[in-house]
């Protein structure tokens, strides 16, 4: 600061310089920072990554749901219209153990609304609006979400999530309809346990992102229920009961967390002596 400035420009900029300390994180003129788009490059490599590894389990879905005794019409449409792989194996590995229809689609149909929950959080990082919403929405999967939630700005997301999607959507029907055509040269199905396939790849996806205690004592809690449950009760019905473990364990984790949670302090400020400063006009720096 200069020491023949006018001491009012003095205590205006002191006033300034405090007022930016109590908004850390901000510009000049309080606007958020910058973002820092990534190079497209990287967006679609990474994208197809996901979208050719993922998409080849297409073809197991196909294998197995021809082991399930769909047709090969069948398995497509599934795929086509129904297209999230969790929930399509969860259908047709139902009714091959000889479920009830309507439980192994319940079951499929509680799967598949975890996308619900995807699609809120991707609705607004990537502001479609108008005919690209419904659109866009059969595409809201586990791995358009991961793929999309990791750009650091909109241009990269979207970017993303049109990649990931339409690549896997075109691989993982080419795979299905290959499945299903060539189930029948692969002999018993059930031999190459193609099924564990896609639970395989569900819990890939899943398991790094359990960072906390909360969320790998729910996966945990449901692991167990499903193991327990399953050789007792009608195929579909533990998936169903799983879901019970995320309440069970909110509810014990609600009180643990009002009794024990720290009370949170306010984040440090300018000090008393340097507001008292902007307050008079009089900088402690300036001082002679």
């Amino acid at each position: 600061m200069a020491a023949g400035a006018d001491p009012v420009q003095r205590a205006e900029i002191r006033t300034a310089q405090v007022r930016a300390l109590e908004r850390p994180g901000t510009g000049a003129h309080g606007e958020p920072p910058p973002v820092t788009e990534r190079p497209d490059a990287a967006v679609i490599r990474d994208a197809l990554g996901v979208g050719v590894a993922v998409g080849l389990s297409g073809f197991a879905f196909g294998v197995t749901s021809a082991g399930a005794g769909l047709s090969p019409w069948q398995s497509c449409a599934l795929s086509l219209l129904v297209f999230t792989g969790a929930s399509q194996f969860a259908l047709v590995g139902a009714l091959a153990a000889g479920g009830n229809p309507f439980t192994a689609a319940a079951g499929a149909l509680f799967l598949g609304v975890r996308n619900a929950f995807y699609g809120l959080r991707l609705s607004a990082v990537l502001g479609y609006r108008g005919a690209a919403r419904p659109l866009a929405a059969h595409w809201v999967i586990d791995e358009t979400a991961a793929v999309t939630l990791a750009q650091p700005g909109r241009r990269g997301a979207r970017l993303g999530f049109t990649v990931t999607g339409l690549s896997l959507y075109v691989l993982w029907n080419l795979t299905t309809l290959a499945g299903a055509l060539g189930a029948r040269a692969l002999g018993d199905t059930a031999a190459w346990g193609l099924d564990a396939a896609g639970p395989a790849v569900f819990v890939a996806l899943l398991a790094p992102m359990l960072r906390t205690a909360v969320e790998r004592c729910t996966a945990g809690l449901a692991v167990l229920l499903l193991m327990v449950t399953l050789p007792v009760l009608p195929a579909g019905v533990p998936v169903l009961l799983s879901a019970l473990a995320a309440p069970a364990v909110l509810a014990v984790q609600g009180p643990r967390r009002r009794t024990s949670a720290p009370r949170e302090t306010a984040p440090a400020g300018p000090s008393s002596r340097e507001r008292a400063d902007a307050d008079r006009g009089t900088p402690g720096e300036d001082r002679a």
